[in-house]
């Protein structure tokens, strides 16, 4: 019988064991595109699905079975499929469950990127998206239709640094037949969305699944648990005349949509994952438990400094007491207030350039998650594009500054902000 295994050990052990035929106990990287068949009839059987193993690296690569293997286990799901990036996860995922003419619904408080995906670039492809204030139920119940086929939220608002109450978005999800995605890109090591009731869960692995800013990276993980036969699904449940009449749902179940993905969308549109970028992220993985906390840790410290700070207009963490989030806080994370902290800085935009510009330790750059503490300002940067509303609507003010808090000293961190923050 194989132990059924704690969060922290899946982390490190999932996916990968001692190579049969070197005895290396680190995974072997196999930089390949294909794979060869031992005859005509196994290559056969292998395109229509009725032998297992490798085709192609567009579709599966050994480096890329153990991330996913490995990932599926750290967010407690059924099944994953890797992605060349946080935002191919995002973008798939969504094409996979909706038709043109659909619909979903998103919370508004989402990152830059994601909002411009599915504000601009998604009715292209003859979907919408609709926004609801990320802390308004009896608004996201209200905006659910026949149209709709997804809800969706971010387990810690990008850079609005919300928490939602998992629980509840799922029950209004799921009385109306539709799944409740959760992007876990922030939260991962801290909750597991699917525990309390999502059902997909989306992760740029670029950011703390990585955790050393070195690659490219994205999952999709399911839970195998919602009901795609109950009509709103046809891409599931009609024969796909790709496979011979194959019908996803019943031959897939638990792995409907990552195998539905892999044999569809991968195969044709190859947002795929390369293998060195998913033998780091699985490295990466194997320190996830041990650094979100420390990120955490840190994070508190500097955002109780910045409280106090005389130049500094306001502190937004959510592991401060009073947070808005408190109440959820407490109840799915633990208490946590995660890796991230945004403030404002009194003189508003011209200040927090400034700031922006005198820090010594701290990298001024567009991206979360890395092992060093990174800095940016969203209203010119990752939210330039939106409208002053709408960057409102998702937390981003002229004055905010998001703070990636890093594995350092967090005695030099301060220091830092205190000689940039002296310069204005």
């Amino acid at each position: 019988m194989t132990p059924e295994y704690q969060k922290e050990t899946l982390a490190i052990h999932a996916g990968q064991k001692p190579d049969e035929k070197t005895g290396a106990r680190a995974e072997p990287i196999y930089m390949t595109t294909a794979y060869v068949f031992k005859d005509a009839k196994e290559a056969a059987g292998r395109f229509d699905l009725s032998v297992p193993g490798n085709i192609y690296t567009r579709l599966t690569n050994p480096n890329n079975t153990s991330y996913e293997t490995r990932m599926a286990a750290v967010e407690g799901g059924t099944a994953a499929i890797s992605t060349s990036s946080g935002m191919a996860a995002i973008s798939t995922v969504i094409l996979a469950l909706t038709n043109p003419g659909d619909e979903i619904v998103s919370a508004d408080n989402l990152y830059g990127g994601t909002f411009e995906f599915f504000n601009l670039t998604l009715p292209n492809f003859g979907r919408t998206a609709r926004f609801v204030p990320s802390n308004d139920l009896k608004a996201l119940k209200n905006a659910i239709n026949e149209k709709t086929r997804a809800v969706y939220f971010e387990s810690i608002g990008n850079p609005k640094l919300d928490i939602p109450d998992f629980e509840e978005i799922a029950k209004i999800a799921h009385e109306a037949g539709v799944p409740f995605i959760v992007d876990n890109t922030i939260g991962i090591g801290l909750v597991r969305p699917l525990e309390h009731g999502a059902d997909l869960v989306v992760i740029s692995a670029t950011k703390y699944a990585n955790g050393h800013g070195t690659a490219l990276a994205g999952v999709i993980v399911e839970n195998g648990k919602f009901p795609w036969d109950n009509g709103k699904f046809p891409k599931f449940t009609e024969p796909d005349p790709a496979y011979k009449g194959l019908v996803h749902y019943p031959t897939f179940g638990v792995s409907t949509v990552s195998m539905s993905i892999r044999i569809s969308l991968m195969r044709d549109l190859g947002a795929t994952l390369s293998p060195f970028n998913a033998w780091l992220t699985s490295i990466g993985l194997e320190t996830l438990y041990l650094r979100v906390g420390r990120h955490a840790e840190n994070a508190l410290v500097i955002a109780r400094h910045l409280a106090s700070h005389e130049k500094v207009a306001w502190v937004n963490y959510p592991g401060l007491m009073g947070h808005p989030s408190e109440k959820n806080r407490d109840k799915y994370f633990g208490g946590s207030g995660g890796p991230i902290l945004t403030f404002g800085v009194k003189g508003g935009f011209d200040a927090a350039v400034t700031v922006q510009n005198n820090v010594q330790l701290i990298s001024l750059l567009a991206n979360i998650g890395d092992a060093k503490t990174l800095i940016i300002h969203p209203a010119s940067t990752t939210h330039q594009q939106l409208s002053e509303e709408e960057r409102i609507s998702t937390g981003v003010t002229p004055d905010t500054i998001r703070l990636s808090v890093g594995l350092e000293n967090p005695l030099d961190i301060i220091a830092d902000l205190d000689h940039a923050l002296s310069l204005i």
